[in-house]
């Protein structure tokens, strides 16, 4: 329900930008829902759907369940009906929802930058070969991601969950979803503050709390102390960033609004100093004004980016403080970006002598045989543990200097390599046509494919050029921010509907961050993918000025025949 207990309060103190037309603001006294989700989250909390699961749906199987709860209360325990097979791209829009459904289920964990020990991986391995047919993936929402998971199988997986320390509570629905953490946080010899204390109180605080479990859509957390912001905190609702005060010392500044899908913003820069024990009433602040003040109309608008872009950072953040924080915060000039992201993949020293290794499954999917696997390395070399990464990638914290080739080796005879070849190591994929109802193209698949194909044509590649492909317009593998970001829909090819993908290039976060170029018209087949790439990367070797022109900075000022592929400079 509303909460409505600072409405007087605001009308006293601060000036609300008001709409143009009503947008379902429940600080605006719009408490009526406005569409059928908002309907559904006023019918019954959806955090109560989880004594439904335990004590009916998965006793009674798939058949029992409310509709209002399949295909919209069951997010917030982190489940998604998956895909039924059979229906190709051509059907994802067509058919309503339930004729998509199978009976089984997608089911996210969230490791919200935690250090996951020994047990904790041979748990998450474990449900993978026993639940979920030795499906799991790592997603860039550092999670492990299940698919044919039964409803009946669900609490079983729930206590072990449990017992490992780990949820998917909240996992999905308009709630706060999974937090990133930096993968390296107290252990980076770079590192300008360890917040792993400030994502756990607010996991400790908030997951779960009926005051944060109503947003008008999903909000996406992200906290680092690295000076490579390793958590792409310009694509997230709202990210906190390590800095500097020159008089305070190391804090955070407080970056909003940011977001992909189909209305891409790059989140605003606060400008302010936040202290470690701090963090996490600013996040309840900004979790609030959403809460309260965001779009419920639409939803369509209904991200905080919208909310932001409207009202302008000096606005919002006059009235996070105003009405909610109960303070000013410190001003400060924000952090400085780096070039590119830093994904940790290698091996590193870490400030206390050990060593930290990052570890490249392929586009993210790996599987549950091959995390026991991981688990038994972990604890036959005494690692301190892993963490996941919004790379889809894992780091092993914790390492002795005298066992890292050796570990190397055994890692990569599972698959999991320290030393890939770029491609493997910049190539990210969302799950695709394969499970997710909304998806239009297979990406999974195609990636590891396309990977294998371009190890073979630019084995020696001098430069990183991230590939990221996603399989409908949602942007869950932050296609825009890609040097080569892939953008699935169908396609005409000789008079024939087929697989294929819209083109962005040179998108980029950090210090270079943008959105990548779309070329007018230009789509590319699937079965034409390895040939495209082939010729533009081809076309930027042989073009660029020098090797410290990287990938994005050369497609700003290219002459669009050569990213269209039409014209190859140089065959290599």
């Amino acid at each position: 329900m509303p909460d409505l207990r600072f409405q007087s309060q605001k009308a006293k103190h601060t000036e609300i930008p008001k709409p143009k037309r009503a947008e379902g603001q429940w600080s605006m006294g719009f408490t009526e829902p406005l569409n059928k989700n908002e309907q559904s989250k006023k019918d019954d909390d959806p955090l109560n759907v989880r004594a439904r699961i335990l004590n009916i749906y998965s006793k009674r199987g798939f058949a029992s369940i409310d509709p209002a709860d399949l295909r919209g209360r069951f997010r917030w325990m982190g489940l998604y009906t998956q895909r039924a097979p059979g229906f190709d791209g051509g059907k994802t829009a067509m058919l309503e929802e339930e004729e998509l459904d199978d009976e089984y289920f997608m089911l996210r964990v969230r490791s919200d930058g935690r250090l996951l020990s020994h047990d904790a991986v041979r748990a998450l391995g474990t449900i993978g070969v026993d639940f979920a047919r030795d499906t799991a993936d790592v997603t860039d929402r550092e999670n492990i991601q299940y698919h044919w998971i039964r409803v009946e199988d669900v609490p079983e997986i729930w206590e072990r969950l449990d017992a490992a320390g780990l949820s998917s509570l909240e996992a999905c629905g308009d709630s706060p979803r999974p937090f990133l953490g930096s993968p390296v946080a107290g252990v980076s010899a770079d590192e300008i503050i360890d917040g792993t204390s400030a994502l756990e109180e607010i996991f400790d605080r908030f997951i779960g709390d009926p005051a944060f479990s109503n947003f008008p859509r999903k909000f996406k957390t992200a906290l680092t102390g690295h000076p490579g912001h390793d958590v792409s905190p310009e694509t997230n609702d709202i990210s906190f960033v390590g800095t500097v005060h020159p008089e305070h010392g190391p804090g955070f500044d407080l970056w909003v609004g940011g977001g992909l899908s189909t209305n891409p913003m790059l989140a605003a820069k606060l400008g302010v100093w936040i202290p470690l024990d701090e963090v996490a009433d600013a996040w309840s602040a900004v979790a609030s004004v959403f809460r309260d003040y965001g779009y419920r109309r639409l939803r369509s608008r209904a991200r905080l980016k919208f909310l932001v872009a409207d009202w302008g950072v000096e606005k919002f953040r006059e009235v996070m403080e105003k009405e909610y924080l109960g303070r000013e915060l410190v001003s400060c000039e924000s952090p400085a970006s780096p070039v590119g992201h830093r994904d940790h993949i290698g091996i590193h020293d870490q400030k206390d002598g050990l060593k930290y290794v990052g570890i490249a499954p392929v586009a993210g999917r790996v599987s549950g045989t091959m995390l026991v696997q991981l688990a038994d390395l972990i604890e036959e070399y005494a690692v301190a543990g892993a963490r996941l990464t919004p790379y889809q990638k894992i780091v092993l914290i914790g390492v002795r200097p005298e066992v890292v080739e050796e570990l190397v080796a055994r890692l990569d005879a599972i698959g999991l390599s320290a030393r890939p070849s770029n491609w493997r190591r910049n190539t990210m994929a969302c799950t695709g046509i394969e499970f997710c109802k909304l998806a239009i193209v297979d990406t999974k698949e195609r990636a590891r494919s396309l990977v294998t194909e371009l190890e073979k044509r630019f084995p020696e590649l001098d430069t990183p050029i991230t590939v990221n492909v996603n399989g409908c317009p949602n942007a869950c593998a932050r296609t825009q921010v890609a040097d080569i970001g892939l953008k699935g829909q169908l396609v005409m090819h000789e008079g024939q509907q087929v697989e294929g993908f819209q083109v962005h290039l040179g998108g980029a976060t950090g210090l270079q961050a943008n959105f990548g170029r779309k070329l007018r018209a230009h789509k590319v087949t699937s079965a034409g993918l390895d040939d495209y790439i082939t010729a533009i990367v081809s076309n930027y070797l042989f073009d660029r000025v020098d090797a410290d022109e990287n990938f994005a900075t050369w497609v700003a000022r290219a002459d669009e025949e050569l990213l269209r592929g039409e014209k190859v400079l140089t065959s290599l």
